[in-house]
């Protein structure tokens, strides 16, 4: 699971032949790493709506892309991300956050940007990425309930 997460982070949307659009101009995915107990759950959605969970364990739901209820919590997720482009950092390392934070990678078309945010401040409501966490859980939902409906064998 790292090493696909880290695959994600590190291809340019142009090697996927995507190119900025009126809807997503500067954001073509985002990757929202958050602790969950003693693994870290990373939330990644495209703007081609693919949406996918990847763990630092051995848990993971992928092709969300075939569902309209993951393609459109995906495509939501990424057109949120667009609102925090300028607040995001430029970055060419993908480290995990450290405990007690969440950490955002937006997938850009110039390079991949970066922001932490202390856990507390957003589940208190008190920073401004509460709604990307909120955008995040709907996918997380949608995925959730894909793999719910799936046979046991098939996840």
């Amino acid at each position: 699971m790292r090493e696909i997460r880290l695959k994600v982070l590190s291809t340019p949307p142009s090697q996927m032949s995507r190119k900025p659009t009126l809807e997503y101009p500067h954001v073509d995915g985002i990757i929202m790493d958050w602790w969950l107990q003693d693994t870290i759950l990373s939330v990644m959605a495209s703007s081609a709506g693919d949406g996918s969970i990847y763990t630092t364990g051995n848990f993971g739901v992928f092709g969300g892309v075939k569902y309209d209820n993951v393609r459109n919590a995906a495509k939501s997720f990424v057109k949120l991300a667009e609102k925090y482009y300028s607040d995001a950092s430029p970055t060419k390392e993908y480290p995990y956050p450290l405990s007690g934070h969440v950490r955002f990678y937006l997938i850009c078309y110039d390079g991949v940007r970066m922001i932490d945010v202390d856990a507390i401040s957003l589940s208190s409501g008190k920073s401004d990425c509460w709604d990307l966490v909120a955008e995040a859980q709907k996918e997380v939902s949608a995925l959730r309930q894909i793999a719910q409906d799936q046979p046991k064998e098939a996840r």
